[in-house]
């Protein structure tokens, strides 16, 4: 065994010899001074080397023919076939392990970029460079710089890290770690990094991505976030053509509104930067930050539009509200952030404190400096119920063709129901809560205010028709209006109740709802 193993290394050891090829070299001046140069020739003026494909040429050279070495000194230039040339002021060559040290304005360029450093590492082995104390690249497109870098012959890939900025006249990109491919422009970015647009501003986050530095194509997959001029994408997946303004993102998407108090959120989503749109799916919620009391709206689709001076938002189908002291439902709402109204359509329903409101169209007027509720329109068949008090069974109700309300501190505090007005109302002892009397009455308007969501007065304002019944003998054809629907069940009593659908199954959480504040 010993003696195969010693064959083994006698045959390795002559294979590898016979890949090493000798330096071949020629000079105008050769001399040996073992003194002051023990090992080497020392070679002067025209001085050129030649080994497997490389040719070095210099002003003078030492040359050690035992360990196959060459030290080039002075107006060094190397050329590796007819694609790679670098020229520096002095240069180490190892031709048994094909390694190039060279150092003192280092010029190397091939056919895709140059790069110019103080220390550049050659490993003609693996066809790669590297340096470990600032390169500057140029391309066609870009100026990249790092502190340290790898650069790939094979494949024109540079992976550079620490410090790393990628330059064009339109685009800056700071990172720490990227790969760049100089005949692509391709740009792989692994670590935080910030993509900067110097003619507008707009940046890019993201801790892992990819950017085509040459289209304006970039697709991000880890804490991605994109700060447009008015708002701030966020998503566990971003996607950006700056060339046409368009933007997509997926999962946990946070999209804010930088100028309005204004959030939405989903796991779809796309932007028109430049037609000022934007839409939202896949559990949608749209979010206005009101003091510490926020509006919630969710719906199938949310879709916003226009300047922030003209912004409109539309929310499609399925649409919930829910604010502490306020909660809604209808099919679609229309909200116009300039004026402050929020429309809401097909079969809509709020409900205030005790009190639910519906009616086939309902308006929400804002004031918008303020941003807090300031009126309510129900048009047509209005309808007010509240429970009563007491019994579960027994309900206030006020009813007409339309109703004004009037809100204080977003509390509804006057309503005023006007055209064909009806009531019923359970009157109580005040101090037993003993059921009483119930009223029904009929006036072309009334009038009348809340307190902590409880009828408090009531004002008909004109003359009305009406009785009032002792509990006994109330008829049942009065006990509760014509058009009464109670909808409670359907009431988002809780924040997350708002994607709860109406067969009563909650959509798969994947949107974390607590909010920033931009």
């Amino acid at each position: 065994m010993k003696r195969i193993l010693i064959l083994f290394f006698i045959f390795f050891s002559s294979f590898v010899l016979s890949q090493t090829k000798k330096i071949n070299y020629e000079a105008e001046i050769q001399e040996a001074n073992e003194e002051k140069y023990p090992g080497a020739t020392l070679l002067i003026g025209n001085v050129k080397m030649t080994h497997d494909g490389i040719v070095l040429t210099s002003q003078q050279a030492l040359f050690y023919k035992d360990k196959n070495f060459f030290k080039a000194i002075g107006n060094v230039l190397i050329e590796q076939g007819d694609t790679i040339t670098q020229t520096s002021d002095y240069s180490d060559y190892d031709a048994n392990s094909k390694q190039a040290l060279s150092w003192g304005n280092v010029i190397l360029k091939d056919p895709t970029m140059t790069l110019t450093t103080d220390t550049l590492h050659f490993d003609r082995l693996n066809q790669k460079l590297y340096y470990r104390n600032y390169a500057t690249i140029k391309d066609q497109t870009n100026t990249l710089k790092s502190k340290k870098g790898n650069y790939y012959l094979k494949n024109k890939k540079f992976t550079a890290t620490t410090r790393v900025t990628v330059v064009n006249p339109e685009h800056n990109l700071e990172s720490n770690h990227l790969d760049y491919y100089t005949n692509s422009g391709l740009t792989y970015l692994y670590g935080p990094s910030t993509i900067t647009n110097t003619q507008n501003e707009n940046r890019i986050y993201c801790e892992k991505g990819f950017y085509n530095t040459k289209t304006d194509v970039s697709h991000f997959v880890k804490n991605s976030k994109i700060y447009l001029k008015e708002r701030t994408v966020e998503g566990d997946s971003l996607y950006y053509d700056k060339n046409k303004g368009f933007a997509s993102a997926t999962n946990n998407i946070q999209v804010i509104d930088t100028v309005k108090n204004f959030i939405t959120k989903g796991n779809y989503a796309e932007i028109f930067e430049l037609k000022d749109s934007l839409f939202i799916i896949k559990r949608a919620v749209a979010i206005s930050i009101i003091d510490k009391d926020s509006i919630f709206i969710h719906g199938d689709t949310i879709l916003i539009t226009g300047k922030p001076e003209k912004r409109i938002v539309r929310t499609f189908h399925n649409v919930k509200i829910f604010k502490s002291d306020l909660q809604g439902k209808c099919d679609s709402i229309h909200t116009n952030q300039t004026t402050g109204l929020t429309k809401m359509f097909r079969n809509p329903v709020i409900w205030s404190d005790q009190n639910q409101i519906t009616g086939d169209t309902i308006h929400l007027l804002s004031n918008v400096e303020t941003e807090k509720l300031d009126s309510l329109k129900v048009l047509n068949n209005s309808f007010i119920i509240s429970k009563d008090s007491v019994s579960e069974e027994d309900f206030n109700q006020i009813k007409g063709r339309n109703m004004f309300g009037k809100f204080e501190k977003n509390k509804l505090r006057l309503l005023l129901v006007k055209g064909n007005a009806e009531s019923v109302y359970f009157n109580r002892n005040e101090e037993t809560n003993v059921l009483e009397t119930v009223t029904k009455e009929v006036s072309s308007n009334i009038k009348f205010t809340l307190e902590n969501g409880q009828i408090e007065t009531i004002m008909y304002l004109k003359t009305s028709d009406g009785n009032t019944y002792p509990p006994s003998k109330l008829p049942d054809d009065v006990r509760k209006l014509k058009g009464f629907i109670w909808r409670e069940e359907e009431q988002p009593k809780q924040r997350d109740d708002i994607f709860t659908n109406d067969n009563n199954k909650v959509e798969k959480p994947s949107a974390n709802l607590s909010i920033k504040k931009p």
